[in-house]
C-alpha cells in the first residue's frame, strides 16, 4: 500500500498534463480535515494518508506519494445548504448568526454554504434568508473557528442558542422555555487528526430552562 505524505504548495507549478493524468482521491469535507486516513483512490487503489497534523485538503490540491507519484484531490458532492438573501443586510445577519455558532461556512460573492442542518435551515429562514438543500462540493473557510468551542457565558451565543433551541423544539413538537441560561464550561481537548477548522464542537454547556 502506498503512503501519501506530502501536499504540494500552491507556489509549486506543475505541467497541467501531469496534474490531469494523476489519479484522483474524492473526499467529503470531514475526511479532508483528517491528517491520518485510510482511503481509496477513484481508481480503486487503497492508500494511507499521513499528512502533517492540521492539514485541510481542498479541491484541486496535489499530493505526493512515497513512490513519487501524484494524486489530485477532488471535493466530493455532499448534502449542503445554500443560503441567499434578498439584500446584503439579511445575508450579513445570516453570516453573523452562523459565525456565532462556530459553524463552518463557505463564503461566496452572493451566497453562504454550510453542511445540511434542518435546525439551522429554519433559523436562517426566520432571518429572511432563502435556503436550498442541494448536493454540492463543500469548501468552507479554514482556520477561523478557534477550535469550535462554544463559550456559554457569551450573551450573543445565549441568544442564538435560544433561537436555535426554539426552532429545534418546534421541529420535534415540544413546548420549550421562555428564556435560557447558559452555564458553559470550556475545556482544552486533544483534537487528534482533525484540524480546528473542521469546526467540531467540544464545549460542555449546561443549559437550564425557566418558565
Amino acid at each position: 500500500m502506498r503512503t501519501i505524505d506530502k501536499l504540494l504548495g500552491a507556489h509549486i507549478k506543475l505541467a497541467p498534463v501531469l496534474v490531469k493524468r494523476a489519479p484522483t482521491l474524492t473526499l467529503a469535507f470531514d475526511a479532508r480535515c483528517k491528517s491520518r486516513l485510510a482511503a481509496t483512490l477513484d481508481s480503486g487503489e487503497e492508500v494511507a494518508l499521513l499528512l502533517p497534523r492540521g492539514t485541510v485538503l481542498r479541491d484541486g490540491d496535489v499530493l505526493v506519494a512515497d513512490d513519487g507519484g501524484l494524486v489530485r484531490v477532488v471535493a466530493a458532492p455532499e448534502s449542503v445548504l445554500v443560503v441567499r438573501a434578498p439584500d446584503v443586510l439579511t445575508l450579513t445577519r445570516a453570516a453573523y448568526h452562523l459565525g456565532n455558532r462556530h459553524t463552518p461556512v463557505e463564503v461566496g460573492t452572493d451566497y453562504l454554504k454550510l453542511e445540511y442542518d434542518p435546525v439551522l435551515a429554519d433559523m436562517l429562514k426566520r432571518l429572511g434568508a432563502l435556503v436550498d438543500q442541494v448536493e454540492m462540493p463543500f469548501q468552507p473557510e479554514t482556520g477561523a473557528y478557534g477550535g469550535g468551542h462554544r463559550h456559554g457565558h457569551d450573551e450573543t451565543f445565549a441568544e442564538d442558542y435560544a433561537l436555535a433551541q426554539q426552532v429545534y423544539g418546534e421541529h420535534h413538537g415540544h413546548a420549550h422555555h421562555d428564556h435560557a441560561h447558559s452555564h458553559g464550561h470550556a475545556h482544552d481537548h486533544d483534537h487528534g487528526d482533525c484540524d480546528s477548522s473542521c469546526g467540531h464542537d467540544h464545549g460542555h454547556g449546561h443549559h437550564h430552562a425557566h418558565r
